[in-house]
């Protein structure tokens, strides 16, 4: 038995190092296809669409990074379930310091769909006067030259959709910093792979832009409604049209916002859940890209045979594979601005990103806003005790 456990470590590092150098080839095909700087008197107007929910630290300042644009053409829309919304009151003040900014302030109401953020881009769609799309989070913060660079790719008419790696960014907090460590490499060498491999086939949330005709061609935002992964499934819609995902040389700032233990790690297994009901298969072969606890494995098995050194030294192993995925993926991927700090905390969030990716089987309940939910097939939304939803929805989306 402890021989199997051995082999099984073994093999986990050998999975785990292909995966490195996958990404790692990812990175340099990324890196080659860099763009020349976009020329901004040619630049589409553009409208910023940013569904909020209440106020978040520093949110003032996350809104005006929107409005400080080196871009001419772009409005703000904003949007939120209560016209009176804290985020929305922090929006208008903002605004009221950029009066040259058209910028539009919108409430839902009830919500029409279970994901109260589909909810808010079916209005905000319907109101905006442009036909390029730019959806971001509330908790991201970009620099003055996010939009003319995120737009670029589409000038070619066959690219439909653009979106964005992230840095994660946390000041205080060993959690949130761990957090912070899995956004900006754990999360990227998986976008980097996918991208090697396949093209991006999805988009990630902190930034989606989008034009108004592949919205219109997949039946309209509604279509995201019942769904939990509504950024993964505006990608593969754009994506199952014939149209072109970018992934944009653009890297924006994710801010981490769960500073204890328990909420970073709601938090990471929420969205390890969301991960295995939209992509089951790739979900379940996640587990073979983690390193440390493969290294943490054959280490105690290694133990267990009389062979310390041989167990120690792949566990070392396990470790320094990380270090070097984070150095390089950090520094050149996604600028990392805490570089030595994300260096030395990843073989830690590798551990800990294998505990998350292991207790996303242990149910299908979410908890989102305030709110639980249960996950089923295609990673549809049903409150926790009402009726599921017949599968038939799911073929919307397939």
């Amino acid at each position: 038995m402890i021989r199997i456990l051995f082999d099984l470590g073994l093999f986990g590092l050998l999975t785990s190092t292909i995966f490195a150098i996958l990404t790692l080839v990812g990175l340099l095909l990324f890196l080659r296809q860099r763009p020349a700087p976009a020329a901004v008197s040619s630049a589409p107007p553009v409208s910023l669409l940013k569904p909020l929910d209440g106020d978040e630290p520093n949110l003032e300042a996350h809104i005006g990074s929107f409005f400080d644009q080196n871009y001419p053409r772009f409005e703000i829309l904003f949007c939120a379930r209560s016209a009176t919304d804290a985020g929305l009151e922090i929006a208008r003040g903002v605004s009221a310091r950029y009066p040259h900014i058209p910028a539009r302030f919108l409430s839902t109401g009830e919500e029409t769909y279970i994901n109260a953020k589909v909810s808010s881009l079916e209005l905000m769609d319907a109101a905006a006067r442009h036909d390029i799309f730019i959806i971001s989070d509330s908790d991201v913060r970009v620099a003055p030259n996010y939009i003319r660079e995120v737009i670029a790719p589409f000038a070619e008419e066959k690219v439909g959709a653009v979106t964005c790696l992230y840095r994660g960014v946390a000041d205080q907090g060993l959690w949130s910093k761990l957090e912070a460590a899995g956004m900006s490499v754990e999360m990227t060498s998986g976008v980097l792979t996918a991208n090697l491999l396949e093209g991006m086939k999805f988009a990630l949330g902190p930034t989606m832009a989008v034009r108004r005709s592949c919205v219109q061609r997949m039946g309209g935002f509604g279509v995201l409604g019942p769904y939990c992964s509504d950024d993964f499934l505006l990608g593969a819609q754009v994506a199952a049209q014939g149209n072109t995902v970018v992934l944009s040389h653009h890297v924006i700032d994710h801010i981490i916002l769960n500073l204890s233990f328990a909420a970073s790690l709601r938090h990471q297994t929420r969205w390890m859940k969301s991960t295995r009901f939209s992509r089951p298969l790739g979900h379940l072969g996640t587990a073979l890209t983690f390193s440390v606890p493969f290294g943490v494995l054959a280490c105690l098995s290694g133990i267990a045979m009389h062979r310390p050194l041989l167990g120690l030294s792949l566990l070392a192993y396990s470790i320094v594979n990380r270090m070097i995925l984070g150095a390089l993926v950090g520094s050149r991927a996604v600028q990392e601005r805490h570089l030595l700090r994300t260096i030395v905390l990843y073989p830690v969030r590798d551990f800990l990103g294998f505990c998350c990716w292991a207790a996303s089987y242990l149910g299908s309940t979410i908890l989102w806003r305030g709110r639980r939910y249960r996950l089923s097939r295609g990673g549809l939304m049903h409150p926790v005790g009402a009726q599921s939803t017949d599968d038939r929805e799911h073929a919307v989306m397939t």
